[in-house]
């Protein structure tokens, strides 16, 4: 694995958590400011769950599925390596699900910020965007081979 690809997927983590960090120390828990009227805000959660709190502080389960899920991610990423839009998804994979791991370990929650105003849907934060993109990528991938 080139050390380009690994310095970007450190760089991801590195972001996440430098986001994080300044939501944390610059905004107290439950606070909120607006970014863009009626759009995107900025609140600060601790969420012991997955999306919508689901599964709410059984952070050791979600610990357990990340570790297998990123060494799962790694053995694809060997396995795919060739393929451009599979390392690309699965490196945004990799980033995602590390990011969020290291607060789960660490702060026994996940810090998430970004908040859409327009739709009820959960609060979440760089890492979750990075696992969304990689999924949309390998999914249309996946779609364009069939």
């Amino acid at each position: 694995m080139p050390v380009l690809y690994v310095i970007g997927i450190i760089a991801l983590i590195a972001i996440d958590q430098f986001v994080k960090h300044l939501v944390v120390v610059s905004l107290a828990l439950g606070g909120s400011f607006s970014v863009i009227d009626g759009i995107l805000s900025i609140t600060r959660i601790n969420n012991t769950g997955a999306a919508w709190s689901i599964l709410s502080g059984h952070q050791f389960i979600f610990v357990i599925i990340a570790i297998f899920a990123a060494i799962l991610v790694f053995y694809f990423i060997v396995q795919y390596w060739a393929n451009m839009p599979y390392r690309i998804g699965l490196g945004l994979l990799l980033a995602g699900t590390l990011g969020n791991v290291i607060d789960r370990i660490l702060n026994n929650h996940v810090v998430d910020m970004f908040q859409l105003d327009f739709i009820n849907f959960p609060i979440f934060n760089c890492a979750d965007m990075y696992l969304t993109f990689g999924i949309l990528i390998l999914a249309i991938a996946i779609i364009r081979e069939s």
